[in-house]
């Protein structure tokens, strides 16, 4: 069972939310919020509703002060849990939209998509197997992408316009 406590102020303060699956808005539960505690699982919180805009994985842990420690310049409005994966990882990263120009099969982490594929850009994927994080930055830096299994087939779709991803890490057991 996954589960994350959301609270209205830093230092797990003021009224509280507890969540264990996904969750589009969370106006309606609590007003704002400003620290979270992951008791177990993993979670992508996010800073709009309807699980768009800038996305952040949470593990187990306290968060006090999550949008400091993070950079965040707005409250999470929504939630989504991260289903533990057992078993193989597999994508299929493709350098244009619509799985287009050159294609690489991904079955572990990849810190630099350029040094390891000579690919310059990263536009679309198609994931078979497992959950990953995808990166906008090489060395798992920058803003993030959550992608479980599906065809992604222009990332401009999931609201992350004119990014594009330069490393890949799964979602593995080392997280839980």
């Amino acid at each position: 069972l996954h589960i994350i406590t959301f609270y209205e102020d830093k230092n797990f303060q003021g009224r509280s939310y507890e969540c264990s699956s996904d969750c589009a808005d969370m106006s309606s539960y609590l007003s704002r919020c400003h620290s979270c505690r992951v008791e177990r699982g993993c979670f992508m919180v996010y800073d709009r509703s309807n699980f768009m805009g800038n996305q952040y994985f949470m593990k187990k842990g306290e968060y006090s002060d999550y949008m400091s420690m993070m950079g965040m310049s707005d409250c999470i409005k929504s939630v989504r849990m991260i289903p533990m994966h057992r078993g193989n990882y597999r994508m299929n990263i493709y350098e244009k939209e619509n799985f287009g120009g050159q294609m690489h099969e991904l079955m572990d982490d990849c810190e630099n998509v350029m040094d390891r594929y000579r690919m310059s850009n990263c536009m679309s994927c198609n994931v078979m197997d497992g959950h990953w994080l995808m990166y906008e930055q090489p060395m798992y830096r920058g803003k993030m992408m959550y992608m479980r299994p599906g065809e992604y087939r222009n990332f401009m779709n999931q609201g992350m316009n004119g990014m594009r991803f330069m490393s890949m890490r799964r979602i593995n057991d080392s997280y839980y």
